[in-house]
């Protein structure tokens, strides 16, 4: 299995979405754009519920508003609501 030391050799610049390290699942291996993290939207929103103690309502509106929304150029991290879990 792969790990974010994997992604700072391939991409040193890439970004991360602080207080979120536990919702990584990945990294974009796509020969077209640099390699960036890859976050589970869903995980987002439970660490925001658990950490927080936000409904999960209250968590998906803070995530759309600042984080989904955000984009700071090529290396900003990728986030993915998955069809089944």
């Amino acid at each position: 299995m792969t790990n974010l030391e994997d992604l700072i050799e391939l991409n040193p610049d890439a970004l991360t979405a602080d207080g979120f390290d536990d919702a990584i699942i990945g990294y974009t291996v796509s020969t077209h754009h640099p390699h960036v993290v890859v976050y589970d939207v869903d995980k987002c929103v439970e660490i925001l519920v658990e950490r927080d103690g936000m409904t999960p309502e209250e968590a998906d509106e803070y995530l759309s508003f600042n984080t989904l929304c955000c984009y700071v150029g090529e290396n900003t991290p990728l986030f993915v609501k998955r069809f089944c879990q």
